[in-house]
């Protein structure tokens, strides 16, 4: 078993940027497929952007592709979204969530976080 706790969520005007960090407080990451999802308010969780359990394949959902970027530092149980030239849009709570499998769907994700919210004001 992994406990995962995301952290860095804030209150940031659009166009600033901001990182979270996703640690493993019990376990470890590594030969995890790792993933990030958000879930704004009246909408439905979504996948944002997920790393493989190497570090060496990423994938980006194409409505934060070229802004947000995903990686991952084993030695220090923690995978990181770096956030760039944020909009409005992107306020929501982001969720940081393990799995062994490779895909998009939250269902495939065995563990998760607790959320951390961030805000983005115009």
């Amino acid at each position: 078993q992994v406990h995962l706790a995301e952290s860095g969520g804030g209150l940031v005007q659009a166009g600033g940027s901001l990182r979270l960090s996703c640690a493993a407080s019990r376990g470890s990451l590594r030969g995890y497929n790792l993933g990030w999802f958000r879930q704004a308010p009246g909408k439905e969780r979504e996948f944002v952007a997920r790393i493989m359990w190497s570090g060496t394949t990423t994938d980006i959902t194409d409505s934060v592709k070229g802004r947000f970027t995903i990686s991952r530092d084993d030695a220090k149980n923690t995978m990181y979204l770096q956030m760039s030239s944020l909009k409005v849009e992107d306020t929501a709570i982001y969720y940081c969530a393990a799995a062994t499998g490779w895909g998009t769907s939250p269902s495939l994700y065995s563990h998760w976080g607790q959320g951390t919210q961030v805000t983005v004001s115009a």
